[in-house]
């Protein structure tokens, strides 16, 4: 999607080189130095015969893709510097998703604590935070591999599955519904709900080109 992208790694104590044009090398990979420091420094130039209407990168929208990677990836840090106006920020969140979540209810009365749950499942690896308000609309955002999936998908249904059954079940063993053939529907459930759901997995499928929905 560039034109021309330099590429330049530090590993492993070398410093190595790459040119790109049109997503094809226009140079050899090949070491240019010695360092002490670790990273990818990436300069790209977008295509502007695929991005037609391109003017200039947006500060705010590129921060809060940025503000987003931080929360998924608990710990790191991610500063942003537009050389333009000057503008700088920094995002780093230790909490990583459960602070995600207890800031999308920061304005809002909440009647839970943040639950945060992390688990491995063939090669799977989920991580879920999830918090209760007092209002009635259900907010939970899906990723896959840190991108956004618009329309949830299977990791969204079963999220919903797992809670409704989970629930349920505690309040049966409790005796906490009027009879043992009772049951409170998902949609209840869920009834001011604010929920990530951050999968990491091999090879994902999707229904579109965006991503919008794990298949």
């Amino acid at each position: 999607l560039s034109d021309w992208l330099k590429l330049e790694i530090r590993q492993g104590g070398k410093v190595y080189y790459q040119e790109y044009g049109k997503g094809i090398p226009t140079s050899d990979f090949k070491q240019t130095g010695v360092t002490d420091r670790r990273g990818t420094k990436v300069t790209f130039h977008p295509d502007p015969t695929i991005f037609k209407n391109i003017l200039e990168f947006n500060f705010d929208q590129v921060s809060l893709k940025l503000r987003e990677l931080a929360y998924l990836n608990s710990g790191l840090e991610i500063a942003v510097h537009d050389e333009r106006t000057d503008k700088k920020t920094e995002f780093k969140f230790e909490g990583g998703i459960a602070t995600y979540v207890a800031d999308q209810n920061a304005n809002k009365t909440v009647v839970s604590d943040v639950i945060a749950v992390t688990g491995t499942h063939e090669g799977c690896d989920v991580e879920i935070a999830m918090q209760w308000n007092d209002g009635y609309a259900e907010l939970v955002t899906c990723f896959t591999n840190t991108i956004k999936n618009r329309d949830g998908g299977t990791h969204l249904t079963g999220f919903r599955q797992a809670l409704t059954r989970t629930i349920n079940n505690y309040a049966t063993e409790n005796k906490l519904l009027k009879d043992s053939k009772s049951s409170l529907s998902g949609e209840d459930l869920r009834e001011g709900l604010t929920a990530i759901i951050s999968i990491k997995v091999g090879d994902p499928k999707y229904s579109n080109q965006a991503k919008d929905k794990l298949v």
